[in-house]
């Protein structure tokens, strides 16, 4: 195991003695991060891999199809980025001045980052780990021990902790994890929800996505598990997963992130990205679409989608006022953002019509800094267990870049956001303060008598991942569209990881087969487009 000294930038192997020098403190291990898991041989990376494989390998087109790919967060770089790799020339366009989407980040006046949202990088995410390793930045994940950390809110300060042991495969260190756990639940409630839970377990997928029509909660009373697993487990899991609570969230959600974590032993460990995502993950892919001959856009919003007489696109019509053609089209902004730009003639079209039960959930990502260092944390994502609160992570540790040994920056999850997205600013901090109060009793006070904040940022969503409620299934469409040479790509198209980063990973793997799938298709058109242009 490596251990980092981030203070110095130095890797210190096992074993290393320094000499002290008067007056020189020696140097200090601050936080150790754990060796990348063995997730190479697992089926679902190694099915990750094949479809990677099949863009690098697929026949070079005679000619190359200039593909317009609207939005650059990971969906749409993955989208290019595949594209690319099979020998096409895409062009991607962000409305923003920043890559990344719903990974955005920004740099503020002292240098410090805020971002959208607390990413957390699971072995669970095959394409996702597979990009990395394709962009040769695997160095970039910081991985954590393999455990997942619940606060106690009968017990101010305190923390009760699953540890997946990696002496027993999966499901057994799972398994083995909640058995050995008992704060949270008792053995009669373990029992129960391990009988409730056996049908999905020898189901498989298929019975994952039969349990869509429940909620959370009403799977859990229809399995006969009692309430209380659900208020001490899930409340906290479905906030994670998608901002919302059980008595909204769509069971098929909890069950496909219970199913790759408890069948992939490594599937449940967390990373960090060492950094900020537009600089340590964005960037790299766009190096390598640009390498290829790829293009990348910034500040450039889509205002109208132009049509032929046929209802096929025509072209892209931008609000800077320039216009821009290809031979394919794909969208890969976030749903909502799709919706206020279809054609009023595709609206009844039964492929769009169904993205109407498809409406993004609002979430809002707080960063506090504070004049000291927090004791009562740990170099991990922590799960508040708090009504207002979903995740957080004291970043000073967990993260190589936004280390601090003097000061912490906690970056905090603040969900279900919709009764606070129109609140001030003022209002939210001191929301997350008094509740900050109880998970740092002796360091945290509400009126700041203890610790005191130097600064904060609040980056409101209105609108961020689909919201995955009951019967939202058979609404999610496949990325390619009925109209020829129009796409999609987004965490909410079909795909088997809902809305996450591997979802929009992988949607942009199927968006970009699609288009390889159909070359011969769409190079024909091209030319029918290019012949009736020079008859006219």
């Amino acid at each position: 195991m490596a251990s980092l000294a981030f203070g110095s930038n130095q890797f210190m192997p096992p074993g290393t003695r320094l000499k002290k020098k008067k007056g020189v403190l020696p140097l200090k291990v601050v936080c150790v991060d754990y060796p990348r898991p063995e997730l190479d041989s697992t089926v679902n990376f190694l099915e990750a891999a094949a479809l990677s494989a099949s863009f690098r390998g697929s026949p070079r087109p005679a000619k190359p199809l200039k593909v317009v790919i609207a939005g650059a967060g990971l969906a749409g770089l993955s989208t290019a980025k595949y594209l690319a790799d099979a020998g096409h020339e895409p062009i991607l366009l962000e409305a923003r001045d920043v890559l990344g989407g719903k990974v955005a980040a920004w740099k503020d006046d002292d240098g410090d980052w805020y971002e959208t949202g607390l990413h957390i990088f699971f072995g669970a995410y095959p394409n996702v780990q597979n990009l990395f390793g394709e962009l040769g930045i695997d160095d970039r994940l910081q991985w954590k021990e393999h455990s997942m950390i619940f606060a106690m809110p009968s017990k101010p300060g305190e923390f009760s902790r699953f540890d997946f042991t990696d002496a027993l495969p999966a499901p057994l260190n799972g398994i083995w994890a909640i058995l050995r756990n008992n704060e949270m639940l008792t053995w009669a409630e373990k029992v129960k929800f391990a009988i409730g839970l056996l049908p999905a377990m020898v189901g498989g997928q298929p019975y994952v996505e039969a349990q869509d029509g429940f909620t959370v909660k009403d799977w859990m009373r229809k399995q006969g598990i009692p309430d209380r697993v659900t208020d001490e487990v899930f409340i906290a899991m479905s906030k994670a997963l998608n901002f919302i609570n059980p008595d909204e969230l769509s069971m098929q959600c909890i069950l496909i992130a219970l199913n790759r974590f408890l069948q992939e032993k490594h599937g449940s460990k967390m990373a960090f990205l060492d950094g900020n995502p537009p600089e340590r993950l964005c960037m790299p892919i766009v190096d390598h679409i640009q390498s290829l001959g790829g293009e990348v856009r910034l500040n450039s919003r889509i205002q109208k989608i132009d049509l032929n007489d046929d209802g096929t696109v025509k072209k892209f019509l931008l609000t800077n006022g320039s216009e821009i053609e290809g031979d394919a089209y794909v969208f890969a902004t976030p749903v909502d953002i799709l919706k206020l730009l279809l054609p009023e003639n595709w609206k009844e079209i039964p492929y769009f019509k169904k993205l109407d039960k498809l409406v993004g959930v609002p979430v809002i990502n707080v960063h506090i800094w504070f004049d000291r260092k927090l004791k009562n944390t740990y170099d991990h994502l922590l799960f508040s267990r708090s009504p207002l609160l979903s995740v957080y992570a004291d970043m000073s540790v967990t993260c190589k870049e936004y280390y601090n040994p003097n000061q912490s920056m906690l970056e905090l999850v603040f969900a279900p956001a919709e009764e606070w997205i129109s609140r001030s600013d003022s209002d939210i901090i001191d929301a997350t303060m008094k509740e900050l109060s109880k998970l740092f009793p002796d360091e945290i006070a509400a009126d700041q008598s203890k610790a005191k904040i130097l600064k904060y940022h609040v980056v409101k969503t209105p609108r961020s991942v689909y919201k995955t409620v009951p019967d939202c299934e058979p609404c999610r469409p496949r990325q390619r569209s009925p109209l020829e040479g129009f796409y999609l790509a987004g965490d909410y198209t079909k795909q088997k990881y809902l809305a996450s980063m591997e979802g929009a990973v992988l949607s942009g793997k199927f968006c970009a087969q699609a288009i390889v799938q159909d070359y011969e298709l769409l190079a024909a058109r091209g030319q029918r487009i290019l012949a009736e242009a020079g008859s006219r």
